[in-house]
């Protein structure tokens, strides 16, 4: 996949957490985490990434399915997209 594709996939998913207004800890460090993740492969596409960035993008998708399922298909589909691109 083209990196300008991912990296417009990043920014839909940046738009998407932006709405996104969890109201226990933990899906705030959630949100917190995969935010700060996302910038830096934005603002670097070529930066080394390692499996706990996979890691954290599963733990929000499994903390976020039920309360936002649109939220969770974007995380899911980044996930998925990044492992194929061997990321």
């Amino acid at each position: 996949m083209p990196k300008n594709k991912i990296r417009e996939l990043l920014e839909q998913l940046q738009g998407e957490l932006e709405q996104v207004s969890p109201q226990d800890k933990k899906g705030r460090d959630l949100l917190e985490n995969i935010t700060a993740d996302i910038n830096s492969l934005l603002q670097d596409p070529n930066v080394e990434t390692d499996e706990s960035v996979l890691q954290r993008l599963q733990d929000t998708i499994d903390h976020f399915n039920i309360e936002h399922p649109t939220l969770t298909m974007a995380l899911s589909e980044i996930m998925s997209i990044l492992s194929n691109a061997g990321i």
